[in-house]
């Protein structure tokens, strides 16, 4: 069993930055697979971002590709999402999750973490 906590969500102005947390707990972190999903109001859960166990490959949403990076650190069994040039649609729910491979896709995921909140203003 795996723990996710995210932090780090907010209200932020359109082109700001945001930098979100989750930090893990339970089984090795650094056995599984990281990424990030997101869902708004209505809209199923999208993803955004993942990497793999050893940090060597990443994969990026074409939507936030050169936008957002994701990053582990796996001695403070933590994940991190930098967000940058913010947009008014990046508003949503953000979710952490874990997956024995990159976690891409929802079916994908083992573990979520019980998300937070982003709201990019106008």
């Amino acid at each position: 069993q795996v723990q996710l906590v995210e932090s780090g969500g907010g209200l932020v102005q359109a082109g700001g930055s945001l930098r979100l947390s989750c930090a893990a707990s339970g089984r090795t972190f650094s056995s599984y697979a990281m990424g990030w999903f997101r869902q708004a109001p209505g809209q199923e859960r999208e993803f955004l971002a993942a990497m793999t166990v050893n940090s060597r490959s990443t994969y990026y949403a074409n939507s936030v590709k050169g936008r957002f990076t994701i990053s582990r650190d796996n001695p403070k069994n933590t994940v991190y999402l930098q967000m940058n040039s913010l947009k008014p649609e990046d508003t949503a729910v953000y979710y952490c999750a874990v997956g024995r491979s990159p976690p891409t896709a929802v079916p994908s995921v083992n573990y979520w973490g019980q998300g937070t909140q982003v709201t990019v203003s106008s």
